[in-house]
């Protein structure tokens, strides 16, 4: 009779994301319990205290990685070979739990609708009837949003620090399942909000079935789920290379469907603009760095060895990320859509880093990449706060054409929005500038210098449609019966502050986060 042997899990080390996930738990408790009167207010403390907390215990773990030194790198292998607490995972989840508590902030603004959040007094409730409108009056809202953003914040975590591809699957439901509710919850405009939760839905559900073949084949071929095995497989050339081939490409389209890379970006601009606006804010930030963790690591840990075979592919998939991101930002006259657009852009950016490979002296591949996903989130965040504020009398006054002459009537915050934008744009002494000419050098001195190329010349496309809407907000008549600026609660106000300064700051002194992303090092094994 064989003994059973009790697994060992690294609690210390994992304590960040045992935070977050117990936090969500207590959080559902929370909400069976707790009087309605009151209940929002409790679960933003609860939230932001939970957040913080993990934030800390993340500083403590990056702290003591300085003393376990692994096989392969700095970090060790935990949770029985399941989560690498490696420099990556580490840097990324600091920057993942600063950006989710700016989020959470705009999840808690209540002042720019009349006293309520942006979400859904009854989700249940069919828009236009008489129970939507009893719950309005009653002012009921939906706080079970705090466990929700919990949740997903904890697969984020987890995510990008799985060390098998089955962990990893799991990660992936874990983040995505909240953020389809998520989206749904609007306040206004309920039925393009639960049109875009329906869609992200059916889209998620079938990029999730081809990251599932696609674990099965490499499973196949391998014979072993752990990124380390399939690594070592790939370099003894064992299996069947079709299998691999075919596994490679469909784990690549469930990650690449997460970052929005084209063509699996149909989804973004629908759901950007359906989303409440902070779900679309923090989605934009939070997401992207986490499903960007996830496919480096699978990449460059268990596909490194065959990378001349998915660099071609990443390659395609970033030239037509680009140039889609750009070109068909240029005809959008929603706001959000607009970002939505751009955020594609940005991640065909984001790819000519990885698709560089480069990992030789100076700033490498992985190390850009990471300062260019910390750049661009407090930038996103900071700009869908900027459009929570611009209201016409039936919710956000998200069409272009209403924000003309913003510069003349509101100039603080068109002038702060504008910013954003020149950081979008990549203009110098702004973060964009600093993260782009990071990932295009690497990308440069790894032989991708086609790519380069290109990124340079649809930057210059996406600066047409940032400078649009500047000239619109400053050098154009306002509409008559124009938008009103809403005074944001202190949690809005303390999170554009954040994104200003963390913009500036970056873009002037890199220095600090460049060094730590630097200091990450590699991938452990």
């Amino acid at each position: 009779m064989n003994e059973f042997i009790a697994p060992t899990v690294e609690y210390a080390e994992l304590s960040p994301l045992l935070i977050v996930l117990g936090a969500a738990v207590v959080g559902v408790t929370l909400e069976a319990f707790l009087p309605r009167r009151g209940r929002h207010r409790i679960q933003v403390v609860f939230t932001l205290v939970a957040l913080v907390a993990a934030l800390l215990a993340t500083g403590w773990v990056a702290a003591g990685l300085d003393e376990v030194e692994g096989a392969s790198g700095r970090g060790l292998i935990a949770a029985e070979g399941a989560i690498a607490v490696d420099g990556p995972s580490v840097f990324m989840w600091g920057v993942l739990l600063v950006f989710s508590i700016i989020s959470v902030m705009l999840f808690a603004e209540r002042r720019i609708e009349g006293g309520v959040s942006a979400f859904a007094g009854q989700a249940a409730a069919l828009p236009g009837t008489e129970a939507e409108r009893e719950a309005s009056r009653q002012g009921i809202e939906h706080t079970e949003v705090f466990p929700l953003v919990l949740f997903a914040i904890g697969g984020m975590l987890l995510f990008p620090a799985s060390n098998d591809l089955l962990t990893m699957f799991i990660a992936l439901e874990v983040l995505s399942l909240p953020l389809y509710l998520l989206c749904g919850l609007a306040r206004r405009r309920r039925l393009i909000s639960q049109e875009a939760a329906m869609k992200y839905f059916l889209l998620g559900a079938f990029s999730s079935a081809f990251f599932v073949y696609g674990i099965a084949l490499v499973y196949g071929y391998a014979g072993s789920f752990t990124l380390a095995d399939i690594h070592a497989a790939v370099d003894n050339n064992t299996g069947s290379t079709n299998l691999l081939l075919a596994g490679m490409g469909l784990i690549a389209v469930g990650l690449l469907f997460k970052v929005s890379a084209a063509p699996f970006h149909a989804w973004t601009p629908d759901v950007y603009q359906g989303a409440p606006t902070p779900v679309t804010g923090f989605m934009a930030a939070c997401t992207k760095l986490a499903a960007f963790g996830a496919l480096l690591r699978v990449f460059y840990v268990a596909f490194g060895g065959a990378q001349w075979d998915w660099r071609p592919m990443i390659w395609v998939v970033a030239a037509l990320t680009m140039a889609i991101g750009a070109v068909v930002a240029l005809t959008q006259s929603d706001i959000k859509r607009m970002l939505a657009y751009s955020s594609i852009a940005h991640a065909g950016f984001l790819l000519v880093g990885f698709a560089g490979a480069y990992g030789g002296d100076g700033i490498t591949s992985l190390q850009s990449v990471l300062f260019y996903l910390a750049a661009y989130g407090f930038s996103t965040i900071g700009a869908f706060a900027v459009v929570m504020l611009v209201r016409d009398p039936g919710g956000e006054a998200t069409h272009l054409s209403r924000w003309a002459g913003l510069g003349k009537t509101s100039p603080l915050v068109a002038g702060v929005f504008a910013f954003f934008m020149l950081a979008f744009a990549g203009i110098p002494l702004t973060s964009g500038f600093t993260s782009k000419w990071t990932v295009f050098s690497a990308a440069w001195a790894g032989g991708a210098w086609p790519l380069v190329l290109l990124a340079v010349g649809m930057s210059a496309v996406a600066a047409y449609f940032y400078v649009r809407v500047i000239v619109l907000m400053f050098f154009s008549d306002p509409v008559v019966d124009g938008p009103t600026v809403s005074v944001p609660s202190l949690f809005t106000s303390s999170a554009l502050v954040v994104a200003v300064v963390a913009t500036v700051v970056l873009g002037i002194l890199p220095g600090p986060v460049l060094d730590l992303a630097q200091q990450a090092g590699a991938f452990v094994r």
